[in-house]
């Protein structure tokens, strides 16, 4: 199926600009849409490519997000001040990609890679009602003791986090021999300059570390219905933890699947084999599951969905009132480009699967 692929860039609330990116089937509407969140260092338009590709080919619309410092976007280089701005920022660009006339009947699925994973399951936390699912590869629900510094190295670097908190300092193992498995991919992802390969700066490994722990210490909360993949010899994200969010999540809706032998970049670092098995999995997850919503079907859904887990909402009136803007809300239909308030810097090329 022919693909088209959109360039843009955007304006956080911060005035920080960030380049998003988008896959859409040409001869036909999206089955339904998919957003990227990509893992730590990495980039969307490169190093997702592959996905958004094999996705949109499949019938669906995929966006995606270089976060800030991240990939194309501006920032110091891989420096995360704030895991919840980095949520933030994926919240309210993929909230403006579904609020499109074309696009408010169709089911909404998020795609989280490893630092992804996390990202994904802070999005639906922010606003349960709001997703339809998600795709949860090697999610990092926890750091693996592997990759972990020493807890004495932890608390001597919490002290000074304030102090130097975009060092480059500090220890750890290389990811990328850990994580792709293809000597000739992990050359690839080597040679790829958007992707960050310096040590972590130290505000931002110590983010990461709570991110994960808060993930963990908070599976039960998780409620939307979601398709974990992870391989057995991961060593980077624990499998384990991908079984512990499958045994605990409040989910009705929810599969796991674990690859034997396979390593942390199941879609980017595996034999081509192993690749389009995975991506299989995925695809079929993703057709069981796309519908077309109404208006009301949307209101019913936020309505159930559990007060204490609405960030920033109380109560029904407040999901009613949501609900009623969303009804109320019209205009013309209108693709990725010109959506946003973004700068200049759209560029579309098309491509053949």
């Amino acid at each position: 199926m022919e693909v088209e692929y959109h360039e843009e860039y955007v304006r956080n609330s911060r005035g920080v600009q960030l380049f998003t990116c988008g896959w859409l089937p040409v001869a036909t509407s999206p089955k339904a849409l998919v957003f990227l969140c990509h893992g730590y260092g990495m980039e969307c338009s490169d190093f997702m490519r592959a996905c958004g590709l094999r996705l949109a080919a499949a019938g669906y619309g995929v966006f995606g997000m270089d976060y800030e410092g991240h990939g194309k976007s501006m920032g110091a280089r891989c420096y995360i001040r704030s895991f919840h701005r980095l949520v933030d920022d994926c919240h309210h660009f993929f909230k403006s990609i579904c609020e499109l006339e074309e696009y408010r009947s169709k089911s909404r699925f998020l795609y989280g890679e490893s630092m992804g994973g996390a990202v994904a399951l802070l999005l639906h936390r922010k606003d349960p009602a709001f997703w339809d699912g998600a795709i949860l590869v090697a999610p990092m629900c926890k750091i693996s003791e592997k990759v972990k510094p020493h807890p004495l190295v932890i608390t001597l670097l919490t002290k000074v986090e304030d102090v130097i908190p975009r060092w480059k300092i500090v220890p750890t193992k290389d990811v990328i021999d850990a994580a792709f498995k293809d000597p000739v991919k992990r050359d690839k992802i080597r040679k790829n300059k958007l992707i960050y390969q310096d040590k972590p700066r130290l505000k931002t490994a110590l983010e990461l570390l709570r991110t994960s722990m808060h993930v963990e210490d908070s599976l039960s909360q998780v409620m939307l219905p979601f398709f974990v993949l992870h391989g057995e010899a991961d060593t980077v994200t624990d499998p384990e933890v991908s079984r512990a969010l499958y045994e605990r999540a409040a989910s009705a809706d929810k599969t796991m699947k674990l690859y034997p032998g396979m390593w942390h970049g199941l879609t980017a670092g595996e034999p081509d084999d192993n690749v389009d098995a995975i991506f299989s999995d995925v695809i079929a997850w993703l057709n069981e599951r796309s519908r077309s919503w109404t208006v009301e079907d949307r209101l019913m859904k936020m309505m159930a969905a559990p007060d204490k887990f609405i960030d920033g909402e109380k109560g029904a009136t407040a999901v009613v009132n949501s609900g009623a803007k969303l009804a109320k809300r019209r205009g013309p239909p209108r693709r990725l480009g010109g959506c946003l308030c973004g700068l200049a810097g759209r560029t579309h090329h098309h491509a053949e699967m």
